[in-house]
């Protein structure tokens, strides 16, 4: 899993401040996360091929989430996609997109699907040999889903010095990578341990913005490799984050903390603070290792 920071800021996007919007690469599989204004921009800087985007996940219908959408679209159909889109999003998302497109009389050549959302618990939504991606319900001021990405178990490793002297055929091997044992033509049994080692780990990346303070998510969440929470507000501003339904970094780090996850990434600041450095000092007062998101900041998990 790699992930690029396209936007991670809230509200309204600036010169050097870009609104929310994420590309997780897994496994050479492109995901986008919020789609703010000025996305396509971003991923023109960040270097990353439009056509290979297949799946896009809205959190929710504010427009630091979700403005740059229709421009994205619009821009496959002037780049002669042909590939389906799927865009998973709230209720209403749908009608909004292709009234959007009606006026414009620009409907896309390419298939465009939807799977709109109004669950409060967590759905399963997505899932190929790669990677699965479900649901994680939030607590802002409309309704609102972060993303849960799980990479699939993969195959255990051939080692190849233990597995040279024997005469193995094709099928052999493939009974290794599931993790059975062998017979040998001489009819002797070889245990999978001695010819293989463990597969690679299975990575999990949960998205959530935007929220309140919010446990619930702790069971989806429990864990993760890597944790992206919003945190809008530094604590001298808990009212407003309670009066908006967001985020302080205290807040965000006490629920990385409780949830027992490997790394906290932090945004959605507030452009009220004009440098970042307050909130990663508050932020390991509760919980490491925390990082600051950047626009077009990548980080592998």
């Amino acid at each position: 899993m790699e992930l690029t920071i396209l936007g991670c800021h809230s509200a309204t996007p600036r010169e050097s401040k870009q609104t929310t919007a994420q590309v997780l690469n897994v496994g050479g599989h492109l995901f986008l996360i919020d789609c703010g204004e000025g996305t396509q921009i971003q991923l023109r800087k960040a270097k990353i091929k439009f056509s290979r985007i297949k799946h896009i996940f809205i959190s929710h219908l504010h427009g630091d989430h979700f403005y740059g959408l229709v421009g994205l679209i619009s821009t496959f159909r002037l780049l002669g996609r042909a590939t389906p889109l799927h865009i998973y999003g709230p209720k209403g998302i749908k009608e909004i997109i292709t009234l959007q497109l009606k006026y414009a009389n620009s409907w896309t050549d390419y298939p465009l699907h939807f799977t709109e959302l109004d669950e409060t618990h967590s759905r399963f939504l997505f899932e190929d040999s790669v990677v699965k991606v479900s649901t994680i319900p939030l607590d802002h001021r409309i309704y609102t889903n972060g993303f849960l990405f799980e990479t699939q178990p993969g195959l255990r490793k051939i080692n190849k010095e233990a597995t040279a002297p024997l005469d193995l055929a094709p099928e052999d091997y493939q009974k290794l990578q599931t993790g059975a044992d062998i017979v040998l033509s001489t009819g002797e049994k070889i245990k999978n341990e001695h010819l293989t080692q463990e597969p690679m780990a299975v990575k999990r990346y949960a998205f959530c913005s935007d929220t309140g303070y919010y446990e619930p998510i702790i069971p989806h969440i429990r864990g993760v490799d890597l944790l992206y929470h919003e945190a809008t507000f530094l604590d001298a501003h808990i009212d407003l984050a309670e009066n908006t339904k967001h985020s302080t970094v205290k807040q965000a780090a006490t629920i990385a903390q409780k949830a027992g996850v490997k790394k906290l990434m932090i945004g959605h600041y507030s452009s009220r603070y004009k440098e970042k450095e307050a909130f990663l000092k508050e932020g390991k007062t509760i919980f490491e290792p925390i990082v600051l998101s950047e626009d077009l900041k990548r980080i592998s998990i």
